[in-house]
């Protein structure tokens, strides 16, 4: 009889167990950034507020995901202006499925999802544009670079660039914001190309990089140099592309130096940012130029291309496993530092993709 009992309470044991494994993500409590008061200037850390949640356990076709990397962009700064106080603070990450009732999202999975500033989160596998996607195969790379080089950036590069500017051989191209993750990739394709390419970044370290690392053939500083007078130095016969990433008096002077028929492709205005809408900067008329040189200026966003999101990604991979596409991280560890690495990134102190890890 006690025999029988110890194992009917062995039995139940075990079923409990069961239960409670199954129905963990209940216990689960999710940390997440809301920001409470919009932007205004440089973004303050109280603009922000980090708060728990009590995850629910999943329905069919849900999983549960941990996050292992999270990504700040620029994007971030002015995206979160159109969204209403109290929103989650957005953003893509890198995570782990550790739980999940969608057989398309099996556990011990890696995830690319726009999940936000969060730790835990549900998601499902129903069709939507933003669907998390299973992280592909980077052998023995990091899969933080789902996140830069082989994700959104990655994508930005490549699209942005070739579909818009679409270079030729022996073509001059200028960039702005070259040391970021997107610019420092952009310069690499270009020379891919057989381009002559300029970068614009923010110090004499990051200059040194993109002409000894990255293959630039110029890099200025462009808190030190006229860009007029730099660029009769590098451009002496004009500029035929220019990828545009910080907008303001430095866009305006590489536009007065393009060629005829020339092409910009505009990424982003990280310059004007952070700054107050009533007192932004002026810049020169440029519509004489457009005219005469017969421009083309296009703006555009990654996800134009999202049906064709894999082959820039494969694109990506091959070029970094040929030797002939370098990357470079910079790394925040800690999800409690989010805003810190926010902020470094928004005024330029990063060199590559700004990571943060969990």
């Amino acid at each position: 009889m006690i025999v029988i009992m110890a194992s009917n309470w062995a039995t139940s044991f075990a079923g409990f167990a069961r239960a409670f494994s199954t129905s963990s993500s209940r216990m689960v409590k999710a940390r997440k950034y809301l920001m409470v008061t919009h932007f205004q200037g440089e973004p303050k850390k109280t603009d922000l507020k980090l708060v728990e949640e009590e995850l629910p356990s999943l329905a069919d076709g849900e999983f549960l995901c941990k996050a292992k990397y999270l990504s700040v962009d620029p994007y971030m700064r002015p995206y979160m202006m159109r969204y209403p106080v109290g929103s989650l603070m957005i953003g893509s990450q890198v995570a782990e499925i550790v739980e999940s009732k969608s057989s398309k999202f099996p556990v011990g999975k890696l995830v690319v999802g726009s999940f936000g500033w969060r730790d835990y989160t549900i998601s499902d596998d129903k069709e939507s544009e933003n669907k998390p996607y299973i992280l592909p195969d980077f052998g023995d790379l990091s899969p933080s670079l789902g996140l830069g080089v082989l994700g959104m950036p990655g994508n930005t590069a490549y699209f942005g660039f070739l579909e818009i500017c679409r270079p030729k051989p022996n073509e001059t191209v200028v960039i702005t914001g070259a040391a970021g993750a997107v610019g420092s990739h952009v310069g690499q394709i270009a020379k891919l190309k057989g381009c002559r390419v300029i970068g614009f970044a923010g110090s004499d370290e990051k200059c040194n990089w993109l002409k000894n690392q990255m293959g630039f053939d110029y890099a200025y500083n462009y808190k030190k140099v006229n860009p007029d007078q730099a660029l009769k130095e590098s451009a002496h016969k004009g500029v035929d592309c220019y990828f545009d990433n910080v907008g303001g008096e430095l866009s305006s002077a590489i536009i007065n130096r393009m060629n005829t028929f020339g092409r910009i492709s505009v990424c982003g205005a990280i310059s004007v940012y952070n700054t107050d809408i009533s007192k932004m900067p002026k810049v020169p008329i440029l519509q004489p130029t457009f005219v005469f040189n017969q421009l083309k200026m296009e703006g555009f966003l990654v996800t134009r291309w999202l049906n064709r999101w894999n082959e820039g990604i494969g694109q990506n991979l091959k070029w970094i496993k040929e030797g002939k596409l370098k990357h470079k991280e910079t790394v925040t560890d800690g999800f409690e530092n989010m805003f810190e690495a926010f902020t470094s990134m928004l005024r330029g102190e990063n060199t590559g993709k700004a990571i943060v890890k969990v």
